[in-house]
């Protein structure tokens, strides 16, 4: 039977995290809107391109960051807000160290409680 942390984190919790891209020598901000146990959608202050990998970091609660790598699975790109200044996007967590899969799940907890 499945744990109310892993019902929660297969649908998705709402959170805002700070999130960051480092590409091409440029700092990619953002903020998470959603995360799973697999992945994370989150609005950048640019868009990204589809099917790319990125190495993302993620700002938990409490001073804590864990780096994921993620390939944009989803974006909103053909309905940019009207400044055009925000881009949502959806990643799938094709590497997420063990060692910080903890740190993901009890900041998830904290949020639920």
């Amino acid at each position: 039977m499945a744990t109310e942390l892993e019902q929660n984190m297969s649908h998705g919790i709402k959170v805002r995290w700070p999130v960051a891209i480092l590409y091409n020598r440029s700092l990619i901000q953002g903020e998470s809107r959603n995360i799973t146990s697999n992945g994370i959608l989150a609005r950048w202050n640019r868009p990204l391109d589809e099917n790319e990998t990125y190495r993302i970091v993620i700002a938990l609660p409490g001073k804590r960051y864990i780096a994921v790598s993620g390939k944009v699975t989803w974006s909103n790109l053909d309905s940019l807000d009207p400044n055009g200044t925000f881009s949502d996007m959806a990643f799938y967590f094709l590497k997420l160290p063990e060692e910080d899969r903890p740190l993901l799940n009890q900041a998830v907890s904290a949020q639920l409680a």
